[in-house]
């Protein structure tokens, strides 16, 4: 049973950064693309980072210099680091792997 767990969410001020981080299990992680997407109210679901199974990373312009994916296949663990956060990057954030989804960690950008 393929199972995405992800943490790291809260409120942070404009600026501020988190890391977010998404714990697989279930499948081969090591051979899969792992994403992260984000929803925010009344939007819809966007692409923000991937990487791949070697490596590669793909970013939304949006994000681009300011977030980074990483993944650590010894821990079946994927990692979004978001600095400079802005307002416009309040969302559910969610982790992405083997077609299946997680439940979402919120994130709120706010003074």
């Amino acid at each position: 049973q393929v199972r995405l767990v992800e943490s790291g969410g809260g409120l942070v001020q404009p600026g501020g950064s988190l890391k977010l981080s998404c714990a697989a299990s279930g499948f081969t992680f090591s051979a899969y693309v792992m994403s992260w997407y984000r929803q925010a109210p009344g939007k819809e679901r966007e692409l923000v980072a991937s990487v791949g199974s070697g490596g590669d990373t793909n970013y939304a312009d949006s994000v681009k210099g300011r977030f980074t994916i990483s993944r650590d296949n010894a821990k079946n663990t994927v990692y979004l680091q978001m600095n400079s956060l802005k307002p416009e990057d309040t969302a559910v954030y969610y982790c992405s792997g083997r077609r299946n989804w997680g439940q979402g960690t919120q994130v709120t950008v706010s003074s």
